[in-house]
């Protein structure tokens, strides 16, 4: 079963119980890669990556069968994968008994651990910045950064009009490119 499937496809098989396991395995080959990195990017480590997408697939699994189709099957899931991230965030925050503050630092040390951290290369820079962004912001800069979503498609993972996440993406990409030049 290709990768190549038409998402309308996808759906029809899952909502027959003889094709729904095949169908959704189809699904999350087809799309884990994408929401893999955009979980990542916002939780930073692999194994909190992991944990988040698992949730993700088990809330796809559960709420595929409702999806109304009334927005690409993409849109859903990213709307799903971003929920789940914020959700683990929000969780961390309220485990932890630092200040928030701290807590960003606390990403940025993540990144500054990783076994192939190079401060002088610009991608590290970035990530570093990536960092210290608003969660919103995060989540607006990497969906257009890395995955180039369109804004009308943000909009409708976000629930945010598209006038309010242009303002933000570029106050994002101001904050990006003032830490750069500052550290």
């Amino acid at each position: 079963m290709g990768v190549n499937i038409h998402d309308t496809e996808l759906l029809i098989q899952f909502r027959d119980p003889g094709t729904k396991e095949m169908a959704f395995t189809a699904i999350i080959k087809k799309y884990q890669e994408k929401l893999y990195w955009h979980v990542r990017r916002m939780v930073v480590e692999h194994e909190d990556a992991n944990d988040v997408l698992q949730n993700v697939f088990i809330r796809i699994w559960n709420g595929l069968e409702n999806f109304r189709e009334d927005s690409q099957l993409y849109t859903w899931l990213y709307r799903i994968a971003t929920n789940e991230s914020l959700s683990f965030l929000e969780q961390q925050k309220k485990k932890s008994t630092l200040p928030l503050s701290d807590m960003e630092s606390g990403l940025s040390n993540k990144i500054q651990a990783d076994k192939f951290f190079d401060p002088n290369k610009l991608e590290w820079k970035l990530q570093l910045a990536i960092q210290q962004l608003p969660e919103k912001q995060r989540v607006v800069f990497s969906l257009r950064y890395y995955d180039e979503m369109p804004y009308e498609e943000m909009s409708r993972v976000l629930d945010t009009s598209e006038g309010a996440l242009k303002a933000s993406y570029h106050h994002a990409v101001k904050k990006i490119e003032d830490y750069i030049v500052n550290h």
